[in-house]
Protein backbone atom coordinates (compact mmCIF):
# COMPACT_ATOMS: atom_id res chain seq x y z
CA UNK A 1 0.00 0.00 0.00
CA UNK A 2 1.46 3.34 -1.04
CA UNK A 3 1.27 6.68 0.73
CA UNK A 4 0.47 8.35 -2.57
CA UNK A 5 -0.47 7.31 -6.10
CA UNK A 6 -3.32 4.92 -6.79
CA UNK A 7 -4.16 4.44 -3.11
CA UNK A 8 -4.67 8.16 -2.58
CA UNK A 9 -3.81 9.53 0.87
CA UNK A 10 -5.19 6.69 2.98
CA UNK A 11 -1.69 5.42 3.63
CA UNK A 12 -0.56 8.93 4.52
CA UNK A 13 -3.32 9.29 7.05
CA UNK A 14 -2.11 6.17 8.82
CA UNK A 15 1.35 7.69 9.24
CA UNK A 16 1.11 10.56 11.74
CA UNK A 17 4.85 11.11 11.33
CA UNK A 18 4.09 12.68 7.95
CA UNK A 19 2.12 15.45 9.63
CA UNK A 20 -1.52 16.37 9.85
CA UNK A 21 -1.66 18.64 6.81
CA UNK A 22 -2.44 16.04 4.16
CA UNK A 23 -3.57 16.64 0.59
CA UNK A 24 -6.11 14.88 -1.62
CA UNK A 25 -4.65 12.97 -4.55
CA UNK A 26 -5.73 15.58 -7.10
CA UNK A 27 -3.89 18.22 -5.09
CA UNK A 28 -0.87 15.98 -4.61
CA UNK A 29 -0.57 15.62 -8.37
CA UNK A 30 -0.38 19.38 -8.79
CA UNK A 31 3.00 20.96 -9.46
CA UNK A 32 3.42 22.83 -6.20
CA UNK A 33 1.61 20.82 -3.56
CA UNK A 34 3.70 19.29 -0.78
CA UNK A 35 2.99 16.81 1.99
CA UNK A 36 5.07 17.70 5.01
CA UNK A 37 6.34 16.10 8.20
CA UNK A 38 8.74 18.02 10.44
CA UNK A 39 11.12 19.67 7.97
CA UNK A 40 10.35 17.07 5.29
CA UNK A 41 8.77 17.63 1.88
CA UNK A 42 7.13 15.08 -0.40
CA UNK A 43 6.11 16.96 -3.53
CA UNK A 44 4.64 16.23 -6.97
CA UNK A 45 5.98 17.77 -10.16
CA UNK A 46 4.98 17.44 -13.82
CA UNK A 47 1.99 15.31 -12.82
CA UNK A 48 4.15 12.76 -11.00
CA UNK A 49 3.87 12.17 -7.25
CA UNK A 50 6.17 10.09 -5.04
CA UNK A 51 4.86 6.63 -4.17
CA UNK A 52 6.07 5.56 -0.75
CA UNK A 53 5.24 2.22 0.86
CA UNK A 54 3.61 2.49 4.28
CA UNK A 55 6.42 0.51 5.90
CA UNK A 56 9.20 2.76 4.55
CA UNK A 57 10.87 5.30 6.84
CA UNK A 58 11.42 8.86 5.66
CA UNK A 59 13.49 10.88 8.13
CA UNK A 60 13.03 14.59 8.83
CA UNK A 61 14.91 16.90 6.51
CA UNK A 62 14.33 14.82 3.37
CA UNK A 63 13.12 16.20 0.05
CA UNK A 64 11.37 13.65 -2.18
CA UNK A 65 10.25 15.10 -5.49
CA UNK A 66 8.32 13.75 -8.46
CA UNK A 67 8.50 10.27 -9.97
CA UNK A 68 10.03 8.45 -7.01
CA UNK A 69 9.02 4.98 -5.80
CA UNK A 70 10.17 3.76 -2.39
CA UNK A 71 9.57 0.11 -1.52
CA UNK A 72 8.72 -1.86 1.63
CA UNK A 73 10.99 -1.40 4.66
CA UNK A 74 13.27 0.96 2.75
CA UNK A 75 14.70 3.88 4.71
CA UNK A 76 15.65 7.36 3.56
CA UNK A 77 17.72 9.00 6.26
CA UNK A 78 18.10 12.57 7.47
CA UNK A 79 18.57 15.34 4.91
CA UNK A 80 18.54 13.23 1.75
CA UNK A 81 17.29 14.57 -1.59
CA UNK A 82 15.61 12.27 -4.14
CA UNK A 83 14.64 14.35 -7.18
CA UNK A 84 12.67 12.51 -9.87
CA UNK A 85 11.74 15.55 -11.92
CA UNK A 86 12.96 14.54 -15.40
CA UNK A 87 12.61 10.76 -15.20
CA UNK A 88 12.13 8.18 -12.47
CA UNK A 89 13.88 6.99 -9.33
CA UNK A 90 13.16 3.59 -7.75
CA UNK A 91 14.32 2.48 -4.30
CA UNK A 92 13.82 -1.24 -3.67
CA UNK A 93 12.66 -3.09 -0.58
CA UNK A 94 14.89 -2.86 2.51
CA UNK A 95 17.35 -0.55 0.79
CA UNK A 96 18.75 2.27 2.90
CA UNK A 97 19.85 5.69 1.64
CA UNK A 98 21.92 7.17 4.42
CA UNK A 99 22.12 10.73 5.72
CA UNK A 100 22.84 13.57 3.32
CA UNK A 101 22.80 11.52 0.12
CA UNK A 102 21.57 12.96 -3.18
CA UNK A 103 19.88 10.89 -5.90
CA UNK A 104 18.94 12.35 -9.27
CA UNK A 105 18.32 11.14 -12.84
CA UNK A 106 18.62 12.59 -16.33
CA UNK A 107 16.22 13.31 -19.17
CA UNK A 108 16.21 11.85 -22.68
CA UNK A 109 19.13 12.93 -24.82
CA UNK A 110 20.93 11.81 -28.00
CA UNK A 111 22.03 8.24 -27.47
CA UNK A 112 19.72 7.81 -24.49
CA UNK A 113 16.11 8.14 -25.71
CA UNK A 114 14.74 6.96 -22.36
CA UNK A 115 17.06 9.17 -20.36
CA UNK A 116 18.93 7.88 -17.35
CA UNK A 117 16.61 6.82 -14.53
CA UNK A 118 18.15 5.84 -11.21
CA UNK A 119 17.00 2.31 -10.39
CA UNK A 120 18.14 0.84 -7.09
CA UNK A 121 17.28 -2.76 -6.26
CA UNK A 122 16.52 -4.56 -3.02
CA UNK A 123 18.80 -4.85 0.03
CA UNK A 124 21.17 -2.13 -1.18
CA UNK A 125 23.26 -0.06 1.24
CA UNK A 126 24.05 3.53 0.22
CA UNK A 127 26.47 5.26 2.59
CA UNK A 128 26.30 8.77 4.00
CA UNK A 129 26.71 11.69 1.58
CA UNK A 130 26.69 9.53 -1.56
CA UNK A 131 25.70 11.11 -4.90
CA UNK A 132 23.99 8.87 -7.46
CA UNK A 133 23.05 10.19 -10.91
CA UNK A 134 21.33 8.18 -13.63
CA UNK A 135 22.62 4.91 -12.20
CA UNK A 136 21.41 1.30 -11.88
CA UNK A 137 22.32 -0.63 -8.73
CA UNK A 138 21.27 -4.26 -8.67
CA UNK A 139 20.14 -6.17 -5.56
CA UNK A 140 22.56 -6.26 -2.61
CA UNK A 141 24.88 -3.65 -4.10
CA UNK A 142 26.88 -1.26 -1.92
CA UNK A 143 27.92 2.38 -2.29
CA UNK A 144 30.37 3.75 0.29
CA UNK A 145 30.42 7.09 2.10
CA UNK A 146 30.66 10.12 -0.23
CA UNK A 147 31.00 7.96 -3.35
CA UNK A 148 29.69 9.28 -6.66
CA UNK A 149 28.20 7.62 -9.74
CA UNK A 150 27.39 9.25 -13.07
CA UNK A 151 24.95 8.68 -15.95
CA UNK A 152 24.84 5.15 -17.31
CA UNK A 153 26.74 3.52 -14.46
CA UNK A 154 25.75 0.03 -13.34
CA UNK A 155 26.70 -1.75 -10.12
CA UNK A 156 25.82 -5.40 -10.56
CA UNK A 157 24.45 -7.69 -7.84
CA UNK A 158 26.66 -7.64 -4.71
CA UNK A 159 29.08 -5.21 -6.35
CA UNK A 160 30.71 -2.51 -4.21
CA UNK A 161 31.88 1.06 -4.85
CA UNK A 162 34.28 2.14 -2.11
CA UNK A 163 33.99 5.26 0.04
CA UNK A 164 34.98 8.44 -1.77
CA UNK A 165 35.18 6.75 -5.17
CA UNK A 166 34.01 8.29 -8.46
CA UNK A 167 32.48 5.90 -11.00
CA UNK A 168 32.80 7.56 -14.41
CA UNK A 169 29.88 7.73 -16.87
CA UNK A 170 28.90 4.40 -18.38
CA UNK A 171 31.16 2.28 -16.17
CA UNK A 172 29.95 -1.08 -14.88
CA UNK A 173 31.06 -2.83 -11.69
CA UNK A 174 30.65 -6.59 -12.22
CA UNK A 175 29.03 -8.77 -9.58
CA UNK A 176 31.05 -9.28 -6.39
CA UNK A 177 33.79 -6.83 -7.29
CA UNK A 178 35.11 -3.91 -5.23
CA UNK A 179 36.07 -0.79 -7.16
CA UNK A 180 37.80 2.20 -5.58
CA UNK A 181 39.56 5.45 -6.49
CA UNK A 182 38.87 8.56 -8.57
CA UNK A 183 38.20 7.44 -11.23
CA UNK A 184 37.16 4.10 -9.77
CA UNK A 185 38.89 0.93 -10.95
CA UNK A 186 38.87 -2.73 -9.97
CA UNK A 187 40.49 -3.50 -6.62
CA UNK A 188 39.56 -7.07 -5.70
CA UNK A 189 36.89 -9.75 -5.66
CA UNK A 190 34.46 -9.91 -2.72
CA UNK A 191 34.13 -13.20 -0.87
CA UNK A 192 31.12 -14.64 0.98
CA UNK A 193 32.28 -13.17 4.29
CA UNK A 194 32.40 -9.64 2.88
CA UNK A 195 28.97 -9.98 1.30
CA UNK A 196 27.50 -11.33 4.55
CA UNK A 197 28.93 -8.36 6.44
CA UNK A 198 27.30 -5.91 4.06
CA UNK A 199 23.95 -7.64 4.40
CA UNK A 200 24.21 -7.43 8.20
CA UNK A 201 24.39 -3.67 7.69
CA UNK A 202 21.22 -3.76 5.59
CA UNK A 203 19.36 -5.74 8.26
CA UNK A 204 20.55 -3.30 10.93
CA UNK A 205 19.14 -0.35 9.02
CA UNK A 206 15.75 -2.01 8.62
CA UNK A 207 15.49 -2.42 12.40
CA UNK A 208 17.03 0.96 13.24
CA UNK A 209 14.52 2.68 10.97
CA UNK A 210 11.71 1.33 13.16
CA UNK A 211 13.34 2.90 16.22
CA UNK A 212 13.65 6.27 14.51
CA UNK A 213 10.12 6.09 13.08
CA UNK A 214 8.79 5.63 16.61
CA UNK A 215 10.20 9.05 17.51
CA UNK A 216 7.80 10.69 15.05
CA UNK A 217 4.71 8.49 14.84
CA UNK A 218 4.01 8.23 18.56
CA UNK A 219 4.63 4.49 18.86
CA UNK A 220 7.03 2.73 21.18
CA UNK A 221 9.47 0.12 19.92
CA UNK A 222 9.95 -2.87 22.23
Amino acid sequence: MDRAGQTGTQGLARRPCLGAALCHLDQLLGNRTAVNRPDTTIVAINGKAPRIHDSAFIAPGCRIIGDVEIGPDASIWYNCVLRGDVTRIVIGARTNVQDGSVIHCDAAMPGAPDGYPTLIGEDVLIGHMAMLHGTVIEDKGFVGFAAQTMNGCVIEREGMLAAGALLAPGKRIPARQLWAGRPAAFMRELDDRAIAGLQMGVAHYVENAKVHAALYDGTTES
